[in-house]
């Protein structure tokens, strides 16, 4: 059970932060997952949900290097809220059962060569603090200069989430996956 409510419905905040919850279902259908405690500070959640809808819908990175990036945010931090989210996203997208497992396992077998330097790029994030010179330039000439920024801003925004969920324990959503910590 999550350590604080949830905000799911207008009326549980301020008439003068509406605006902020109605936004927020605007841009994606409904107030769920960490927008549920973000809102617990509206403007911090009118702020985070602008980044988050460039990040997630508007940005030109590559949806499957988005949903890379966020499992392994997800299962470096243990969120499990994110991870339940991100599964179901990569699926859809087509993404292997071995890279889910790969990624859930803390490890790199059964992972194609292109989605193995995304999760890599990102465990060395998160784990390091940085990220070695091959990893780097391999990237870059990847996913070119704005590519690579847009992926290192998406780690830092699932990490952002993943704080916030796992801070406030919110469990995964009913039917998601749940990440075993």
């Amino acid at each position: 059970m999550a350590r604080l409510s949830p905000i799911t419905r207008k009326d549980q905040i301020a008439a003068k932060d509406q605006a902020v919850f109605d936004s927020i279902v605007a841009s994606r259908g409904a107030v769920q997952g960490p927008f549920t405690m973000f809102l617990h500070s509206p403007e911090l959640a009118g702020r985070v949900a602008h980044l988050g809808a460039y990040v997630r819908f508007e940005g030109t990175l590559d949806m499957r290097v988005r949903v890379l990036a966020a499992m392994t945010v997800a299962r470096e931090f243990e969120a499990v809220y994110v991870w339940g989210a991100q599964t179901g996203g990569a699926r859809r997208l087509g993404v292997p059962e071995e890279a889910i497992t790969a990624i859930r396992e803390n490890h790199s077998r059964g992972l194609a060569p292109e989605d193995a330097e995304i999760v890599e790029f990102t465990r060395q994030l998160l784990r390091r603090h940085r990220v070695d010179n091959d990893s780097f330039k391999r990237l870059q000439a990847r996913l070119g200069d704005d590519g690579l920024i847009q992926l290192t801003t998406a780690i830092g925004y699932y990490s952002m989430l993943a704080m916030t969920v796992s801070a406030c324990e919110l469990e995964a959503a009913a039917g998601a996956e749940v990440l075993r910590v």
